[in-house]
């Protein structure tokens, strides 16, 4: 099955980033493609604990996978290494066999000059599920994270 695999620089320290990656609040603000809107309905941070989260269009116009305009999707914490490594299994909530399936999101983070490198692999796409979508949207979620992250290191 295709897999994403996306690689950000963010000029903050890598507990910072970490950190970022299990609180819900940030989770809601950075965990979020462009046009889109965040809603956490669960989020226990540790192994074994489950999440959920819905996105929601900001336009009409555009199409979900759960609903007409949200992708709604649930999963578990799968690994939890403080300050290096977070791995979750994902899965969409909908009623369309292309888009099911279980993925695992893994997000590994390593010191850098200045800051930290965030590699983040999202495998097993479903075969509805567009590689090249699905790493826009990668992009500008880690983007999102690194100016969260790297605003609240100079405060």
């Amino acid at each position: 099955m295709p897999s994403t695999h996306v690689e950000k620089f963010v000029g903050a320290p890598r507990p910072n980033v970490f950190r970022a990656l299990l609180d819900p609040r940030s989770v809601r603000t950075w965990m979020v493609p462009d046009g889109m809107t965040s809603r956490i309905h669960e989020f226990d941070p540790r192994v074994g604990g489950r999440f959920r989260i819905s996105l929601t269009y900001d336009l009409p116009t555009e199409a979900g996978k759960t609903t007409a305009h949200t992708d709604t999707f649930h999963g578990v914490f799968a690994r939890v290494v403080p300050d290096r490594e977070v791995v979750q299994t994902v899965e969409f909530e909908t009623e369309d066999p292309d888009l099911s399936g279980e993925m695992t999101v893994t997000y590994t983070l390593a010191d850098a000059p200045g800051g930290t490198t965030v590699t983040a692999r999202h495998e097993n796409l479903p075969p509805g599920l567009s590689p090249t979508d699905n790493e826009v949207g990668f992009r500008m979620s880690l983007a999102k994270l690194a100016d969260l992250t790297e605003h609240a290191a100079k405060h």
